[in-house]
């Protein structure tokens, strides 16, 4: 089963675009980019969402070719799924050099070039981290940041890639080097943004800060796992990021890697990813106690999806969709409370300079009438003194 991978703001909605609803009149109302609103495209039945504060606009679905792509399917299978994604509205491709030892990328390049669709038209992203068995072929110095992307550009058949992430941290090479490197390929035109995969919310802002600091490029969005049975991060940690420094969020796994379709309730099928070679962790973590409790509790939502007249698949990759969309709503909720906070302690303050501003008055009057009471006692004062000469 493929996986596909849902953009989206950690807790705001992105702009309009063509053929959209109108904007509210309190626009101007809201802060920052808190007034982006999620539109629906020329495809009905496809949202398109900004990604972080950037205007890079995506389809809130997209596709991934972890696994899938250049491994378990064929190339002609790929092509069909590729297919119906892009005229179903996806314009979001990710891949990575580490997929299949680069083939997804070179799969990926092929049915693109094959099609023949406009490159304005969809949005490729890559991730750069695992490029070979080199000790300089991983890992995220400059050196293999600038050369394991241009392998990847050269695998895919393209001039750029709209995002390059970093596939995780290193703790060996400096974080100033990392967003130097990242500066250097977008100024380059290798890339249009940059962005982080798996890196935990002190990482984001180290990399935000440093960018800031050195006037260089931030990173537009995080890259996070996000399902049933990984929520915290994608919940609770990236909407405060978003809201400090405008960092988006792109999620993955959706299906757990299978696991919410039921493909693994009564064990392991021969063509599933948990029965391939390099995946036996997978394996392990359904056998696990952990992995019991998961199965057991995915039986349950198969019920529910029974109820709703859908697949498991399709709800647990429409209650992401709907969770963000809650995410975002409550993200404008708070922005809005933050604005009337702000407009409230302005208030505040004009009244308590008004009220200074009165009380320095009313001392200024009282030393006048002071000094004036001063100035008339020591008048009669001299009067009789000469009165009594």
């Amino acid at each position: 089963m493929k996986e596909r991978r849902v953009a989206l703001n950690a807790s705001t909605a992105p702009s309009c675009q063509s053929k959209v609803r109108a904007e509210p009149s309190n626009r101007h109302a809201l802060l920052g980019h808190a007034h982006m609103k999620e539109a629906l495209g020329r495809h009905g039945n496809m949202k398109y969402r900004n990604l972080g504060k950037s205007g890079l606009r995506v389809s809130c679905l997209g596709l991934g070719t972890w696994v899938t792509f250049g491994s378990q399917i064929s190339d002609e299978m790929a092509e069909s799924v590729m297919t119906a994604a892009y005229d179903s509205g996806v314009n979001l491709f990710d891949t990575a050099e580490v997929y299949a030892s680069g083939r997804a990328e070179s799969t990926l390049g092929n049915i693109l070039k094959k099609k023949g669709w406009r490159r304005s038209s969809y949005v490729v992203t890559t991730k750069i981290y695992w490029g070979g068995q080199a000790e300089t072929e991983r890992g995220l110095s400059r050196k293999h940041i600038i050369e394991g992307l241009r392998g990847s550009l050269s695998r895919l058949q393209l001039d750029y890639v709209d995002i390059v992430f970093a596939n995780r941290s290193d703790i060996n090479a400096p974080m100033e080097e990392v967003v130097r490197a990242m500066t250097f390929v977008i100024d380059q035109g290798m890339a249009m943004y940059w962005g982080t995969s798996r890196w935990n919310a002190v990482e984001i802002m180290e990399a935000y800060s440093i960018a800031r600091q050195f006037n260089l490029v931030p990173p537009v969005c995080e890259q996070a796992e996000y399902h049933y049975f990984q929520r915290d991060k994608v919940e609770l940690h990236l909407p405060e990021l978003y809201h400090k420094i405008g960092v988006g969020a792109m999620t993955w796994s959706p299906l757990a890697c299978g696991l919410l379709t039921g493909k693994y309730n009564e064990g392991v099928p021969e063509s599933s990813r948990a029965a391939m070679k390099g995946y036996a962790w997978l394996k392990e973590r359904l056998s696990s106690d952990e992995g019991k409790k998961q199965l057991s509790k995915i039986k349950e939502l198969h019920l529910l999806a029974d109820r709703l007249k859908c697949t498991a698949a399709q709800l647990a990759i429409g209650s992401d969709s709907a969770d963000s969309a809650s995410h975002r709503r409550d993200g404008r909720v708070a922005q809005q409370q933050a604005t009337n906070w702000q407009e409230g302690a302005e208030e505040l303050r004009r009244r308590r300079r008004k009220r200074k501003r009165k009380r320095k008055r009313k001392r200024k009057r009282k030393r006048k009438r002071k000094r004036r009471r001063r100035r008339k006692l020591k008048t009669l004062m001299i009067q009789k003194r000469k009165s009594d000469c």
